[in-house]
């Protein structure tokens, strides 16, 4: 039996459990979602399907990504078994193409067995495959998290704004609401959780209750804030103007600071780019031609000591 064929079937022996574990575990959680969605209320807002009241972990960070169908989670955990399927046989396709001991032969054909250093991330790179490959789902529902939240922290500061001088003009808080949702694209994160909001309040749930599932359907710490204080303003009866326009110019200024914050971080950050892009060049660039008549003094003095 070759070293390949011991590989491969280490790979299926370790793969196979793994495997087998993990579609045991996705089904238990398909299960559990599927009780948990089938005993909740739901609110039907012209594409998102299901708002229920319990969710696993998993439906909750699906929904704050902005995947909210109703088989959200049924899709991403197939979605995850079919990468995860796939990955296996990538990393089989890879030990059968010879490529593994295509890179096995060039790295210990390096002089001075260096290139023996790098022999193992050559062993360990189909297990990367695949670890990389089962984990692509949940990198794009992780992108599409930070893209919504970056979303909702860019249109929040003009949300408030225009909040606040509405009610200072004299509009109750629905009323503004209802008057900035009407120039708020519908695709935008932060006016779908309104309107979600709004029709929660429509269905004759307390504002209070509303504010607060609001707060965890969007779970944005600057937006947290603000329900926060909203929910203080309705409690004790604060005046609304007032508290939207607190909110509005506090959330300014974290928003400069924040600003300045990421401004003194660049030439941190630039240190990097330099060092490994421009240094080398301007080395090349101002020693390279010392460098080269140092090279030609010293052969034409061997040449002249040794008689060459």
């Amino acid at each position: 039996m070759t070293q390949l064929q011991i590989l491969v079937l280490l790979l299926l022996a370790i793969g196979m459990p793994i495997g087998l574990w993990l579609l045991r575990w996705l089904w238990l959680l398909a299960q559990s979602e599927q009780r948990l969605a089938a005993g909740a209320s739901a609110i039907d807002d012209r594409g998102v399907e299901a708002l229920p009241t319990q969710r696993s972990w998993l439906g909750w960070w699906l929904f704050q990504a902005g995947f909210r169908k109703n088989n959200a989670v049924t899709m991403f955990l197939l979605a995850t078994t079919a990468s995860t399927l796939l990955s296996v046989l990538v990393a089989y396709a890879l030990y059968q193409s010879q490529v593994i001991t295509l890179l096995e032969t060039v790295l210990r054909a390096i002089p001075g067995n260096v290139g023996e250093v790098f022999l193992p991330l050559v062993w360990l790179s189909p297990f990367a495959a695949i670890f990389v490959l089962a984990a692509l789902p949940a990198v794009i529902v992780r992108g599409r998290r930070r893209k919504r939240v970056t979303e909702i922290e860019q249109d929040l500061p003009l949300t408030l704004d225009l909040l606040a001088t509405l009610a200072e003009a004299g509009l109750s808080f629905d009323a503004a609401l209802d008057r900035v949702l009407e120039t708020q694209r519908r695709q935008r994160p932060l006016a779908q959780d309104f309107r979600l909001f709004r029709l929660e309040i429509l269905t004759g749930r307390g504002r209070v209750d509303a504010l607060q599932r609001l707060n965890q359907h969007v779970n944005v710490p600057w937006f947290g804030i603000f329900v926060s204080a909203l929910i203080h303003a309705e409690q004790v009866g604060a005046g609304l103007a007032a508290t939207l326009r607190a909110q509005a110019d506090d959330l300014r200024s974290r928003r400069r600071e924040r600003a300045l914050a990421m401004a003194m971080a660049v030439p941190v950050k630039l240190l990097f780019p330099l060092i490994t892009c421009f240094l080398p060049g301007i080395m090349i660039a101002s020693l390279g031609p010392i460098i080269f008549q140092i090279v030609q003094v010293l052969d034409q003095f061997t040449r002249s000591a040794f008689g060459g």
